[in-house]
C-alpha cells in the first residue's frame, strides 16, 4: 500500500511528463490495489496532473526570481536593461552627430 502511495506521489510530481502508457499502468494499479473505479482513478490522476503543473509553475517562478536576485547581487545586466541602454546610446549618438554639423 505504501508503495502505491509512493508511486502516486511521484506520478503527481511528474504527471505532466507521464506517458500515456505509464498513466494507464498507474491507473490499473490504483484500481487493483485500492478497489476504485476507472473513473475515480482517472479523476485522481487528473488532480495529480493539475497539481504537478501548478508546482512546476511555482518552481519556475521561484527559480526565475532567484536568478534575478543573483544577477542583481553580481551586477549582471538583464536583457531588458541592455536593450534600454542600447536605445539610449543610439539616441545619444544621433544627438552628437546633429551637434557636430
Amino acid at each position: 500500500m505504501i508503495e502505491l502511495f509512493e508511486k502516486t506521489f511521484l506520478a503527481g510530481i511528474g504527471a505532466v511528463s507521464l506517458s500515456q502508457k505509464k498513466a494507464e499502468e498507474l491507473l490499473k494499479e490504483m484500481k487493483d490495489q485500492l478497489n476504485i473505479s476507472e473513473e475515480e482513478g482517472r479523476t485522481i490522476l487528473d488532480k495529480l496532473e493539475t497539481m504537478a503543473k501548478e508546482n512546476r509553475s511555482k518552481l519556475e517562478k521561484a527559480a526565475e526570481d532567484e536568478v534575478k536576485k543573483t544577477c542583481e547581487r553580481l551586477g549582471i545586466v538583464t536583457k531588458d536593461e541592455l536593450t534600454a541602454l542600447k536605445g539610449r546610446l543610439t539616441k545619444l549618438e544621433k544627438r552628437l552627430k546633429e551637434l557636430e554639423k
